[in-house]
């Protein structure tokens, strides 16, 4: 027997029941839930290899930022959405802000992306929802650059000049090659210890 499935759009009751449900879990630690694009999406702890290029990231962004760093990983930020839903709430594996600005300081479980430089993500078992989805909402929300290392396809990705639906530039460069980081970081990224 076949199980039918509903494809009919979702009702904004429908849709605030789910956003409600979802703000309301408690999951176990080490497994991240995000509500992108009006899905429960659901993450294991990430392997070693994930946590070992974000840490490439840090030290590289630590060492060689034009302006001092703040990082935080694994927090949760509210983003804009189109539709019914008004807010995506993503968990990007790291984010960057200027350290004067001490915006993770006091800042709730969802936070405001006001004042974030950079998202990073690191490719794991979903890469469709950080190529696509969390692109398109880091995107609506204005966050000026969104940096992808996609371990499957060997690449890193800067995302800048955000617009209502995606970004307008992007720069690619295979694990091996450096990538530009722009202001306010204005360094290279050294990609060769991604292989």
């Amino acid at each position: 027997m076949t199980a039918m499935t509903d494809e009919r759009p979702r009702t904004q009751q429908e849709e605030e029941a789910l956003l409600e449900f979802f703000l309301a879990l408690d999951p176990p630690e080490g497994i991240r839930v995000e509500f992108i694009e009006g899905e429960i999406v659901v993450s294991p702890a990430p392997d070693g290899d994930h946590e070992d290029a974000i840490e490439l990231v840090l030290a590289q962004v630590y060492e060689h930022s034009k302006v001092r760093m703040q990082f935080a990983g694994n927090k949760g930020i509210k983003l804009p959405r189109g539709g019914r839903c008004p807010k995506n709430y993503a968990i990007p594996d790291a984010t960057f802000a200027p350290r004067e600005m001490r915006l993770y300081r006091g800042a709730p479980t969802w936070m405001e992306p006001d004042g974030i430089a950079m998202v990073v993500e690191v490719t794991s078992s979903k890469p469709d929802g950080d190529r696509i989805a969390k692109r398109h909402c880091y995107a609506r929300a204005g966050l000026p650059l969104y940096l992808l290392v996609d371990r499957d396809q060997g690449t890193v990705t800067l995302f800048s000049d955000p617009t209502e639906a995606d970004y307008s530039e992007l720069h690619t460069a295979d694990f091996g090659k450096p990538i530009t980081l722009p202001e306010p970081f204005a360094f290279d990224l050294d990609t060769s210890d991604f292989l």
